[in-house]
């Protein structure tokens, strides 16, 4: 995939995992973007571990792995971050 493709994915996959688990998360767009496209690198390798089958393009299983790892990563932070006050 091309950066421009994966900032698109990063962008849309981080929005729909933010507004999946809404809550006091780091904030805005450009963090957005980099939550999507680490989540979709997580995604991808948990896809090609699980199923031999990671990224690929934009395409609508692309948009699930990178869902599924930008969750993964929001719930990582949280669990690391409860309890701690950002001010």
């Amino acid at each position: 995939m091309s950066i421009l493709a994966w900032i698109v994915l990063g962008l849309i996959a981080g929005a729909i995992a933010k507004a999946l688990m809404p809550g006091d998360d780091p904030g805005g767009i450009i963090v957005t973007i980099i939550i999507g496209i680490v989540g979709a690198l997580i995604g991808g390798f948990l896809g090609n571990t699980l199923f031999g089958r990671g990224l690929q393009e934009l395409s609508l299983w692309s948009m699930v792995l990178a869902v599924v790892g930008s969750l993964i990563l929001l719930w990582v932070y949280r669990m690391t971050t409860k309890g701690k006050r950002v001010p």
